[in-house]
């Protein structure tokens, strides 16, 4: 089947069932998601969209496949084929009769379209038999929800449609199932209402019948005074063959006068239609055209069999003529027989006619009108034939002409959806690596800013009244990095810090960076919420667990960290072109590097301004008392112990409870990439050389007013990771 049908059962599937439908529907099909309108794809593919269709809707494939032919007439009246459906025929009988002949048309765009045919055999009161023909089994079910739909919607009717006889046809050739169908048409509801009752109706009927009987008065007054005509037709003849009186209406009639004898000569008639074939009953050839005698020279020998010079290559019937006569309103198409054809020409391609069978009953012979059927000027060329060989009034010119500028069209229709498939496919893959980008891009920036840079705008700094800032480190790190490769300080920080990353998630704190073994942390930055010093103080009891599943490359035992949490106003931007990041500036920055700086191995230290955030929020806090901090003079510090409401799990995030009563104005992209050295943006200068408060370096930071305690040279192996 061409894409054309595929598409069309895609269409009803989007429409009916929705996009997710259709999606689970490929997928146990395993069929792609587009199709070319003009390609030809494998029936199979077709019957196994249909196949799973019935079983993930629970419906038989008489529902499906009904279903399907309602569609398919809807659709191609949306495809651009109205105006041609609409024009085939003026009652049903009709439209049916010339669907053939509408394939037989189609086939010149779609070359390689097996299409079905279709017989009507006209009875009593509004019934009639269809048969139906297909070389595909099991699709008749199709027929009635076309039939239906074509009576609905152009003929104002709904009809029943019975399945009276299925077989397989033993005299046809190629078509493989013989469907007879009972049509039985009537009028639509609405019509039947609006008939009268018997009392109106006779009334109405008398009223007709005078109004008829006036107008034919005043008809035989007009003519009854004309003269005589040269054939002496009387004026009752002349009004009688204008007007038929009938039931209830004026019917006009024409009657068609045929001559006493056929006013042309043989040869005249020959030369008149080049390709034309008079055979009797027995299909001996009594007549041809000239030049078809000219491509099949056989032919001049009068009493040859047709069947012994062309086969039917539509409809698929045996060649005798009973078979002929049952589908006499459908077009022929006959094929020259290569072994019958002259030597100089059997490698060429073999010519094909196309036309219409008339059967003579005073003669019984059957006259074949038709002409080369042929698609373009090419294959006119590969057959030998020239335009002149098709007589002028045949239209076959015209059509071969204009299907010339068809077929080209079709050709680029081809091209723009091949290259229309390529761009999806481009866009699928670029809306995935679209997605990298963005991730990454998130994890470098808060999403709010992320998104404002890629839109060209300018990130304004802002003020945040007041947030928590947490910084950390590794106890005794420049010690372990002066026994250790440097490889196995970058997979220690990786292990830890992915650990971390994951809390960040947790708890909607925003990670702001990291410089060798520190980690800075912040809690209502870049998303105010009334709940930072909880979630920071969370979070931090939760690094404090998961730092005890990193070992000590060294003795193999768990690192310990410490940890130091500071309250306050920050000033929040992002700084730079290159490689910007988001950073924070403020004396509250200093103030909770230093609570790092001055902390205990393996506690969480807090400034007094922590304390109070977190006083009364069901924290176990313990006091450490009063303590020299460079720059700050005696601060009265505090350890965070533990959270009295909240189990380990639901710290490390293993349980859904929610610890918070409010939630950020806006979720803050979780940093889940492990960060590498070559990314990490420096928030202070010097690396930790000391785990001694009073020898312990704190870090220059991008902010304003930060000194560092003491500068000790750092080892060489702090150095080397730094760099990695």
């Amino acid at each position: 089947m061409y894409g054309f049908i595929n598409t069309c059962l895609k269409s009803l599937v989007i429409e009916k069932f929705g996009e997710e439908t259709w999606e689970k529907l490929r997928t146990l099909a395993e069929v792609q998601d587009t199709f070319m309108t003009y390609e030809i794809y494998d029936d199979i593919m077709t019957l196994r969209l249909v196949s799973e269709a019935c079983a993930m809707l629970d419906v038989s494939s008489e529902v499906v496949l009904k279903l399907f032919g309602e569609y398919f007439f809807s659709f191609c009246k949306m495809s651009g084929y109205d105006t041609m459906l609409r024009t085939l025929g003026g009652n049903l009988v009709e439209f049916i009769e010339n669907l053939d002949a509408l394939h037989s048309y189609l086939a010149l765009s779609y070359q390689e379209m097996n299409a079905p045919s279709f017989r009507v055999e006209k009875m009593n009161d509004n019934r009639m038999l269809l048969h139906y023909y297909s070389d595909r089994k099991g699709l008749y079910h199709i027929v009635p929800g076309i039939i239906e739909a074509v009576a609905r919607d152009f003929f104002d009717s709904e009809v029943d449609m019975t399945v009276l006889n299925q077989s397989e046809e033993n005299e046809r050739t190629g078509k493989k199932e013989h469907v007879v169908f009972l049509v039985v048409q009537r009028p639509n509801q609405a019509q039947r209402r609006a008939q009268p009752s018997d009392g109106q109706a006779q009334v109405q009927k008398e009223a007709y019948k005078k109004e008829v009987e006036e107008t034919m008065n005043r008809l035989k007054d007009r003519y009854s005074s004309l003269p005589a005509c040269p054939r002496k037709r009387a004026p009752w003849d002349i009004v009688r063959s204008i007007v038929r009186f009938g039931q209830g209406n004026f019917v006009t009639e024409f009657i068609p006068q045929y001559p006493e004898r056929l006013w042309i000569e043989e040869k005249a008639f020959c030369n008149a239609f080049p390709f034309h074939i008079v055979f009797n009953k027995n299909l001996q050839v009594k007549q041809t055209g000239v030049n078809i005698q000219k491509f099949v020279p056989g032919l001049q020998n009068m009493d040859i069999r047709l069947d012994e010079y062309f086969s039917i290559v539509h409809p698929q019937v045996t060649f005798n003529i009973d078979s002929i006569k049952k589908f006499i309103n459908s077009q022929f198409v006959l094929k020259t027989r290569r072994e019958m054809m002259p030597e100089c020409v059997q490698q060429q391609a073999m010519l094909k006619l196309r036309g219409q069978m008339v059967w003579m009953e005073s003669l019984e012979c059957m006259v074949y009108l038709c002409s080369p059927k042929l698609r373009s000027l090419q294959e006119l060329e590969a057959r030998g034939l020239h335009l002149s060989d098709i007589a002028p009034h045949d239209t076959t010119r015209d059509l071969i002409l204009l299907n010339q500028q068809r077929l080209a069209e079709i050709e680029l229709s081809n091209q723009l959806e091949r290259k229309k498939e390529e761009l999806r496919v481009l866009s699928r893959h670029l809306e995935v690596e679209k997605k990298k980008t963005e991730v990454l891009l998130y994890a470098m920036l808060p999403r709010h800013v992320a998104n404002q840079l890629k839109e060209g705008k300018k990130v304004e700094a802002g003020e945040f009244k007041v947030c928590t800032i947490l910084f950390s480190d590794v106890v005794t790190f420049t010690n372990i990095c002066a026994a250790c490769e440097p490889i196995q300080i970058v997979h220690m920080l990786n292990c830890m810090y992915s650990k971390f990353d994951r809390l960040t998630s947790v708890h909607d704190v925003y990670k702001v960076e990291t410089i060798g073994d520190a980690y800075m942390v912040v809690g209502g930055v870049p998303i105010p919420t009334e709940t930072h010093a909880e979630r920071v103080a969370n979070f931090a009891l939760g690094m404090r667990i998961a730092a005890r599943e990193v070992t000590n490359p060294i003795t193999g035992e768990p690192i310990q960290i410490r940890v130091g949490l500071h309250t306050g106003p920050v000033l929040a931007g992002v700084v730079g072109d290159k490689m910007p990041r988001y950073c924070l500036f403020g004396d509250t920055v200093n103030t909770a590097s230093r609570m790092e700086s001055h902390g205990v191995p393996d506690h969480i230290h807090l400034s007094p301004f922590t304390y109070r955030a977190l006083e009364g929020k069901g924290f176990n806090i313990g006091e450490r008392g009063e303590i020299e901090v460079k720059g700050k003079g005696l601060m009265s510090t505090y350890f965070l112990l533990g959270n009295l409401h909240a189990t380990e799990e639901q710290i490390m995030g293993r349980e859904s409870d929610e610890l918070y009563r409010d939630a950020p104005e806006g979720r803050v992209q979780s940093r889940r990439v492990s960060e590498r050295p070559d990314r990490i943006r420096s928030a202070r200068s010097s690396d930790v050389a000391s785990e001694d408060p009073n020898t312990k370096s704190t870090a220059t930071h991008t902010i304003s007013g930060a000194q560092p305690i003491n500068n000790q040279p750092k080892s060489v192996n702090s150095r080397l990771c730094l760099l990695l």
